[in-house]
């Protein structure tokens, strides 16, 4: 029961992209946290990790409960893991701002399942006979051709 609660969970939302950037922003922000004698040494130069760290750990998480915003955090999260690779020790030694851009490539990229129509059969229409009306076309927007 709870295994299949945390599936539907985890289904229901760009889970992997989302844990990606968590992942990302958690290694961009633990590298410049040394010791406190070390980090006043760094100076100022330490504060666009520890940021960038912190809001890709956000935007991991904002992805996770709210899914609507996915694409959103998506950009912003490849953005920031790009910026990371100047401004923050390249970007965590690089491994950082790879999965940054692993992660919201992944959320950027996620869709939610469609539900099943009530009514409707997933067969494709056929073509109809010459001097008939077109079938409606398969598009469950409503796009047409």
């Amino acid at each position: 029961m709870l295994l299949s609660r945390w599936r539907r969970w985890r289904r229901g939302r760009p889970f992997w992209g989302g844990l990606f950037a968590v992942l990302a922003g958690a290694w961009i922000c633990v590298l410049p946290l040394a010791p406190l004698k070390i980090m006043l040494q760094q100076g100022i130069a330490g504060i666009p990790s520890v940021l960038m760290g912190i809001i890709m750990i956000v935007l991991g998480l904002t992805a996770w409960l709210s899914p609507r915003q996915r694409a959103l955090a998506g950009v912003l999260t490849t953005l920031i893991a790009t910026a990371a690779l100047v401004l923050s020790n390249l970007g965590g030694f690089l491994i950082g701002t790879l999965l940054g851009i692993l992660g919201g490539g992944l959320m950027f990229a996620w869709q939610p399942y469609a539900a099943p129509r009530a009514g409707g059969s997933a067969a494709p229409a056929r073509p109809s006979p010459a001097g008939t009306s077109p079938a409606p076309h398969p598009d469950p927007q409503g796009a047409q051709p």
